[in-house]
């Protein structure tokens, strides 16, 4: 069903757009409501916080009344309150703005997965991590934009109004493609997932994989440029390549899926993400730190969508309140994962706290076994 795919695809870009262009706009707001770093940091932990709260709310929405809705729901929280934050007077605005954006997030996020299962369930081929790919590029779009519109002196709030009316033009028209709301929708069904034990080990390796994404992401520029002696513009490339890495990886995703099947390509990813991850912190220099990040970027680019993917197919589960779950707890990696590091590196320093995500990844592999000795022929390739 190529047209679904494509509505499918676009709504993961428009996600990913909005993500990148409010991301890049940041430090404009910050500049403008003269934060600390503190300060900025508690607003989008907020942020954070409002997408975890709103996930597992979203996965019952969706199952009751179907993913479609949903989605549109989303789209318009989301576009529609995209520039509250650089209108935000003060903190306490700027809190309430991100928290709100959080919840839209989060709606848009359960509800555009859930449809994602269900186009790969009715396609001839995976195609399931191409979406996440579609979400990363559409965030560097987003953030490519951006940088154009500061250039041009176009103010935060009117660019980022710009792209919410836009994005809600646009995925209103994408959501009217997807599959009907009674395709998926349950009445009487599971609101919220059953804590089986595919589930928990699927849960925990989303949690896992997001905080060895979000302790990259977070601390990429940092140790490159405190401790590996490279330039601003240097470090900057090891977050760019990492997330460039990502972003290839998940479209090379869904035919090594097909080749190798999802839990043994989830463990070469977890192998790959813990080579890296020695690479990085060892004293060695820049381009090779950068290259480290890359290859934990390819390595776990894939996990996260498989996480969700075999999350849905597990025997017995609601597919959008088994999303939502696998989710909520990958996003609560998320947040954890930077404060961790950060809390260690004060301990000791931040190449040996950054073991931690070699752990974590370590524990992928482990609990990826577990995980797939309890499906039971699942249908997700190979």
């Amino acid at each position: 069903m190529p047209r679904l795919r494509a509505a499918v695809t676009v709504v993961f870009a428009l996600n990913g757009f909005m993500f990148g262009s409010l991301m890049a706009r940041v430090p404009a707001i910050k500049a403008d409501l003269g934060l600390s770093d503190g300060e900025l940091g508690v607003a989008l932990l907020c942020s954070s916080l409002g997408l975890v709260v709103s996930q597992p709310l979203a996965g019952a929405a969706s199952a009751r009344f179907g993913s479609r809705p949903v989605v549109a729901a989303g789209v318009c929280l989301y576009g529609g309150l995209l520039a509250m934050p650089a209108l935000a007077p003060d903190l306490p605005w700027l809190v309430a703005a991100f928290a709100i954006l959080g919840l839209g997030a989060g709606f848009l996020d359960v509800a555009m997965n859930a449809q994602g299962v269900q186009a790969e369930q009715r396609h001839e081929r995976a195609i399931f991590s191409s979406f996440h790919a579609a979400f990363s590029f559409g965030a560097m779009a987003g953030a490519g934009v951006a940088g154009i519109a500061a250039e041009l002196g176009v103010a935060p709030d009117a660019h980022l109004a710009i792209v919410g009316a836009a994005v809600i033009a646009a995925g209103l028209a994408a959501a009217a493609r997807l599959l009907p709301a009674h395709a998926d929708a349950r009445a009487g069904g599971q609101l919220f997932a059953r804590p089986t034990g595919a589930l928990i080990a699927f849960a925990a390796i989303g949690f896992c994989a997001l905080l060895v994404e979000g302790s990259a992401s977070d601390w990429s520029a940092v140790l490159l440029a405190e401790w590996r002696d490279a330039s601003e513009g240097v470090a900057a490339v090891g977050l760019a390549a990492f997330s460039a890495a990502m972003g290839t990886g998940r479209l090379a995703g869904d035919p090594l899926r097909e080749r190798f099947g999802p839990i043994r390509l989830m463990r070469m990813g977890a192998a790959a993400a813990l080579a890296g991850t020695v690479v990085v912190v060892l004293p060695l220099p820049p381009a090779l730190t950068i290259a480290g990040f890359v290859v934990v970027g390819l390595g776990l680019s894939a996990i996260f969508p498989l996480a969700l993917l075999l999350a849905a197919a597990t025997p017995g589960a609601a597919p959008a309140p088994a999303i939502a779950a696998v989710s909520t707890t990958g996003y609560a990696g998320l947040l954890a994962g930077p404060a961790i590091i950060g809390g260690l590196a004060e301990l000791s320093t931040l190449p040996a706290a950054l073991c931690t995500t070699a752990l974590a990844s370590a524990a992928i592999a482990a609990l990826a076994g577990v995980a797939g000795a309890r499906l039971q022929g699942a249908n997700v390739g190979g």
